[in-house]
């Protein structure tokens, strides 16, 4: 019997993905662990390995398609000593039907005939279907519905479109929930997005389900009208752009954030480092096993700061909060596109040239989109260092399921007062934004506290 090859889910969050590469083609033999496909998120590109043997018999999904969903088939598996072209034409069969044709028009099996059909298929919605005479309370018959007029939305929310529709409307950057169909039961058609983008036929912003009345974003079409033609060039937006802004939009309608600032005296730290960079040992030619940043003090000052105030190395769950035991600190880093943060576990356990080698690594890697799920997923807290963009000081917006985020401004020389005299020290300003559920004002100065301590005191992290 074929065996169906289905979109994997790659972490506990992924609803969709992308198959970016197929290192196998029909025809070709596959074991167990081969790596067949390259599939990316929205934060990382991965391998996927075959879970069985047998013969690639059919690739329903082409390379470069994009939004997968989860558990979609997108290719078949002839097992050994099964007929390769009857398991290759029988697939449909056995999967329960052809992929949803939502997941990227012009991209399935047929090639250039799924656009095609989408005309065709626009035709047929045009046309008129009769509906049969729906029983009235009183044994009456009510009058057949006239296509596209009053037709109930879907309860589940769900947008019935037509393939080409779709993809007008993805093209355009038009939400196709917002445009007003006038096919059979209210399905939008091609012409309806062709009349949307002039302003046309267009609802209005469907409001929040649930929470604080929030004012509407303005639609793509009232911004654009704003701008003369032809004066921006429109750039639509991939995953991890989308996931970033779900995030933190959530972020900041669902977390209750109030933010603590404290000044910190880098002077003996700065010495610290210099003097363990000098010390550091070398190899054959003459290149350091490690070199120490600040931000590599910051992860371990957070994370020993963490074990020492551990009401605030928290979660907030509506069950209850979690109480956790490491210090896995989440750190900030920038690439093509948005940022990933990916953590380093049980800092407070771990020298600071061992923090510093994997931060090395997680970077290269993270900017090369190779992380995996488990490395960036989860972790008690996050540290966001704007410093060496000459920040002196900003908040940043917690990432759930985080209670807490330091934002680290720059390291720079400022004239202080010492015993009633002015001297200059090198003060770094650091703002901690925290979940107000989860984490109380005296409960973040404690946290906050610690942190100055440990960081104007490195020595007390090496002990």
């Amino acid at each position: 019997m074929p065996i169906n090859i289905l979109m994997p889910a790659l972490s506990p969050t992924m609803e969709k993905g992308n198959l970016a590469k197929w290192l196998k083609k029909e025809g070709d033999k596959v074991k167990s662990g081969d790596v067949i496909a390259e599939i990316e998120t929205d934060k990382a590109t991965m391998e996927v390995e075959a879970a069985d043997e047998g013969t690639l018999a059919k690739i329903i999904v082409p390379e470069g398609t994009q939004d997968v969903p989860v558990n979609d088939v997108i290719a078949v598996l002839a097992a050994d000593g099964e007929d390769v072209k009857a398991a290759g034409a029988g697939w449909k069969a056995s999967a329960g039907g052809a992929p949803s044709p939502q997941r990227g028009e012009g991209a399935g099996p047929s090639g250039g005939k799924a656009e095609a059909n989408s005309h065709i298929q626009d035709k047929a919605d045009q046309r008129p279907t009769p509906q049969p005479p729906s029983p009235l309370p009183n044994g009456e018959r009510s009058l057949p519905q006239a296509a596209g007029e009053g037709a109930p939305a879907p309860a589940n929310g769900r947008v019935f479109a037509s393939p080409l529709a779709r993809r007008l409307a993805k093209d355009a950057g038009i939400d196709i929930a917002r445009v007003t169909g006038t096919g059979p039961h209210g399905r939008v058609i091609a012409r309806d997005v062709e009349q949307a983008k002039s302003g046309g036929g267009l609802k209005a912003p469907a409001s929040a389900p649930a929470g604080p009345a929030i004012a509407a974003a303005m639609s793509d079409q009232q911004i654009r009208a704003l701008y003369p033609e032809g004066s921006y060039e429109v750039v639509p937006h991939d995953g991890m752009r989308r996931t970033i802004a779900q995030r933190l939009t959530q972020s900041t309608q669902t977390i209750p954030h109030f933010y603590l600032t404290i000044d910190c005296n880098l002077d003996r730290l700065l010495a610290a480092r210099e003097d363990i960079n000098a010390a550091a040992p070398k190899d054959k030619d003459g290149k350091p096993a490690y070199k120490l940043s600040v931000n590599d003090f910051i992860i371990k000052a957070m994370a020993i700061a963490l074990q020492r105030i551990p009401d605030a190395n928290v979660s907030w769950t509506e069950g209850g909060m979690l109480k956790h035991k490491h210090s896995d600190i989440g750190v900030a880093v920038a690439m093509p596109g948005g940022l990933i943060t990916p953590i380093i576990r049980s800092a407070e356990t771990q020298s600071l040239s061992s923090i510093s080698a994997q931060m090395k690594d997680f970077a290269a890697r993270a900017r090369a989109r190779k992380l995996k799920p488990e490395e960036y997923q989860g972790g008690t807290t996050a540290v966001s260092n704007l410093g060496m963009f000459g920040i002196k000081d900003f908040t940043a917006v917690i990432n759930p399921p985080h209670a807490t985020i330091l934002a680290v401004g720059t390291g720079e020389q400022r004239a202080i007062v010492k015993d009633g005299k002015i001297e200059v020290a090198t003060m770094m300003s650091v703002t901690l934004s925290c979940d107000h559920r989860a984490v109380d004002g005296a409960l973040g100065a404690e946290l906050i506290g610690a942190f100055k301590t440990l960081i104007e005191n490195p020595v007390m992290m090496m002990v």
